[in-house]
């Protein structure tokens, strides 16, 4: 069967179609060896290059998904070049041969943990799609006394420029004076959100970490920086919470 090329290349995570289709007038995309237009249409079976790269065939990318997590440090931004030269998520992944990696989301600055990467494109927003509810946990170290009643605010829910945002589950876990830690559980991850609902109860985040997506929980052994390869099983779990075969 044979699809839009800016959609084969939406899906692999090159970008969103609007941005495909200026490659494409710009002359960045080949389909077959020559240049390819706006309406080509491709299957698996076409070779498909992007600034030179191949793009992996379709079925082979869904027979060998691959998924990464990474521990991602504070001061590493989501994008795969900055113009400022500062340290991206990507510097540390694994280079591929075919395609490249997509990532599940992403934390802003000055949030660390875990960050998923994939080969699959649909996958990735299968996974990132607000349908398919999938639980983010974070771990909040929060500056104050924090109430019962700031606790039964943020479980109900607040207004945050439209929305209303809530955490579904707020737990504490310990801490020393004015420094508290409390894990925190919420289903979409808006920008910011959840420093933003501890700041609209008076509250200053000073760390934050994601430390679960959905099934898969970041493993102690994994420090700053490094990086795991997801066994099939967890790959599994993943297809599983995104609703996917």
């Amino acid at each position: 069967m044979d699809e839009k090329l800016q959609k084969v290349l939406a899906r692999a995570g090159f970008g969103s179609r609007r941005e495909i289709e200026k490659w494409i007038v710009a002359g960045r995309i080949k389909v077959n060896g020559a240049p390819a237009k706006l309406g080509d249409r491709v299957t698996e079976h076409d070779a498909v290059v992007v600034d030179g790269k191949k793009l992996a065939p379709q079925k082979t990318v869904k027979e060998q998904r691959r998924v990464l997590l990474y521990n991602k440090p504070e001061l590493e931004i989501c994008t795969r070049k900055d113009p400022e030269g500062r340290p991206t998520v990507y510097d540390q992944l694994p280079s591929l041969k075919h395609g490249r990696w997509v990532a599940v989301g992403r934390l802003d600055l000055n949030t660390s943990g875990l960050l998923l990467f994939t080969t699959d494109g649909e996958l990735a927003n299968a996974l990132m799609h607000p349908s398919a509810r999938i639980e983010r946990e974070y771990a909040v170290r929060v500056m104050g006394e924090v109430t019962p009643a700031m606790v039964k605010a943020m479980h109900e829910g607040v207004v945050l420029e439209g929305h209303l945002c809530r955490f579904t589950d707020i737990q504490h876990f310990g801490g020393k004076g004015i420094n508290q830690w409390y894990h925190v559980v919420l289903m979409e991850g808006r920008n910011r959100e959840v420093r933003r609902l501890w700041e609209s109860q008076g509250m200053k985040v000073s760390r934050l970490k994601r430390v679960r997506f959905g099934p898969i929980f970041i493993p102690s052994k994994i420090t700053k920086g490094r990086f795991q390869e997801l066994p099939k099983a967890e790959i599994n779990k993943l297809l599983s919470a995104a609703g996917m075969k």
